[in-house]
C-alpha cells in the first residue's frame, strides 16, 4: 500500500488579507481550525521579522488551540530562536528571508551559512524541537543538512511550478534530491507554488512524505471555500500517490 502523503496548510495569506485593513478579520486562527477539521496534518505559519502577515500573538494562539502540529517557519536569527523556544512549538522550518521579497525566493544556503545554522539547530534540538531546512533541490545542500543533523529537509518546488520550459528537468532534480535525502536518513518534505496540476506530479515521488501548501489553497478558497479547497487538494494528492504505487508495482 502506498504511504500516505501528509498535507500541511500554510495560513500566512489569511493574515495578509487581515493586515491589509489593520483589523481582526479574516482570522488566521479560524482558518487553521477549519484546515484541521478538513484533515490537514499540520498548520504552517511563517513569522517574518517584518511581521508582514503572521504575528507573535497568532503563534501563541495556534500553539494553544491546535490539536495537530504547528510548523513554525522562521529565519535563523537570535530573535526567532527565542520566540520558537518560548512559544513551545514542536516543529521549526528554517527559511531564508529578504526584507523586500514578495515571497520566499529560493532555498536556504546551508553551505554558506553552515556555522550559524548549526548553532540554531543545536539550541532548538536542546528543547526537543524538530528542525527542518527549506532548501533548493540540490544534493550538496542536502549533504550539509545531513551533517547538521536536521530532522528533515523541505525541497523548494517553486522552480518546478513556475518553469514551463524545463519542467521535466526540474522534476527529475526534485526526485533525485528526495531519493538522496531518504538515503541519507533525512525525512523529505516539499512545498512552494504548488497548484492542483503541479501536485499531481510531485505526489508521485514516494520519497517525499509531506507537502506544505498555502497561497494557492487560500486563493481557491475565495471561490470554493477553504474546507472544499483543502479536500480537493487532498483527493488529488491521494489519487496521484496511489497511481504511483500501482505503476511501480506493475
Amino acid at each position: 500500500m502506498a504511504s500516505k502523503l501528509k498535507l500541511g496548510i500554510n495560513i500566512d495569506h489569511v493574515a495578509t488579507i487581515r493586515n491589509a485593513r489593520g483589523g481582526l478579520h479574516p482570522d488566521p486562527i479560524k482558518a487553521a481550525l477549519i484546515a484541521q477539521s478538513a484533515g490537514a496534518d499540520n498548520i504552517t505559519a511563517h513569522l517574518r521579522e517584518d511581521r508582514r502577515h503572521i504575528s507573535d500573538i497568532d503563534i501563541k494562539k495556534l500553539v494553544r488551540k491546535l490539536r495537530i502540529p504547528l510548523n513554525l517557519e522562521m529565519a535563523p536569527t537570535k530573535e526567532m530562536l527565542k520566540i520558537a523556544i518560548n512559544s513551545k512549538v514542536k516543529r521549526v522550518c528554517l527559511v531564508p528571508e529578504k526584507r523586500k521579497e514578495i515571497t520566499t525566493e529560493g532555498g536556504l544556503n546551508v553551505i554558506r551559512n553552515k556555522k550559524k545554522i548549526s548553532l540554531i539547530i543545536t539550541k532548538l534540538q536542546n528543547y526537543n524541537i524538530k528542525v527542518s531546512l527549506f532548501i533548493d533541490p540540490c544534493l550538496k545542500q542536502i549533504g550539509v543538512c545531513k551533517e547538521l543533523k536536521a530532522s528533515s529537509v523541505e525541497l523548494h518546488t517553486g522552480e518546478f511550478c513556475d518553469n514551463k520550459k524545463n519542467k521535466k528537468k526540474e522534476f527529475i532534480q526534485i526526485k533525485k534530491s528526495a531519493n538522496f535525502a531518504k538515503n541519507n536518513k533525512l525525512e523529505c518534505h516539499a512545498g512552494h507554488g504548488l497548484k492542483y496540476n503541479d501536485v499531481k506530479e510531485i505526489a508521485k515521488i514516494n520519497e517525499i512524505t509531506e507537502l506544505n501548501i498555502g497561497h494557492f489553497i487560500i486563493g481557491e478558497s475565495i471561490f470554493d471555500g477553504l474546507k472544499q479547497s483543502i479536500l480537493k487538494m487532498r483527493k488529488i494528492i491521494d489519487s496521484s500517490r496511489k497511481k504511483s504505487f500501482y505503476l511501480k508495482s506493475a
